[in-house]
């Protein structure tokens, strides 16, 4: 990774890939997405159509990947086309007419943003297997370590806090490419902090830990 797409911009784009309004300090937005389909179940629901994540899923497939069904499917494509490809054509693609992210963020947004997709998204399929939702090769003992030393103390030895999370951290692994998603990166507006600099296997034996904990509060 080259200083021009340092870690922290990797981890920041991840950060607006999740949420970008809530990272930036902007209010919710009010009025829908144009390219969000009107007849999909977020479509009069701005504070979730504009996310980047609503439409080209937490493991960046899209509709060729967990968001291929269910409330969440759009039919829209993911951004792993995008690995490896030159930031200007990436940022060019968000200020156009279906995107319109012209006026939504600043130039450094939009450069942090274009960096986690072209160097900061994962192949996921690697890390996650598909069918049974399980995290690929985890070191479970490495995990709980990595658990109660870096995370136990805002989501408890259990998992069931901060006391506004609606479901537990075991409950939430139905979705484990969200959870590795904000393990690497963090959650927006939050002090939650980004292991991506530590690598995603680190994220892989922490999802592994997960697993072991109650899912009921």
């Amino acid at each position: 990774v080259s200083a021009d797409e340092g870690i922290a911009s990797l981890n920041r784009g991840g950060l607006l890939y999740d949420k970008w309004y809530k990272e930036i300090g902007e209010d919710t937005p009010t009025v829908s997405h144009s390219a969000y389909p009107a007849d999909k179940k977020y479509a009069k629901k701005p504070g979730d159509n504009w996310r980047c994540k609503e439409c080209h899923g937490w493991d960046y497939m899209g509709k060729d990947g967990g968001y291929a069904s269910g409330k969440h499917s759009t039919g829209i494509k993911g951004i792993n086309g995008m690995m490896g490809a030159d930031t200007g054509a990436i940022i060019k693609i968000m200020k156009d007419k279906t995107h319109g992210y012209t006026d939504k963020m600043d130039d450094d947004d939009l450069m942090d943003l274009a960096n986690f997709v072209s160097k900061g998204q994962l192949d996921t399929d690697k890390y996650i297997d598909r069918a049974s939702k399980m995290p690929i090769n985890a070191n479970v003992a490495r995990g709980a370590d990595i658990y109660n030393s870096v995370c136990i103390k805002c989501h408890g030895v259990d998992g069931s806090k901060p006391k506004d999370m609606d479901k537990t951290l075991a409950a939430q692994m139905s979705n484990p490419w969200e959870v590795m998603h904000k393990i690497m990166n963090g959650h927006p507006g939050q002090n939650m902090p980004s292991m991506r600099a530590f690598g995603p296997q680190t994220a892989v034996d922490v999802l592994g830990h997960i697993l072991t904990l109650p899912k009921k509060k």
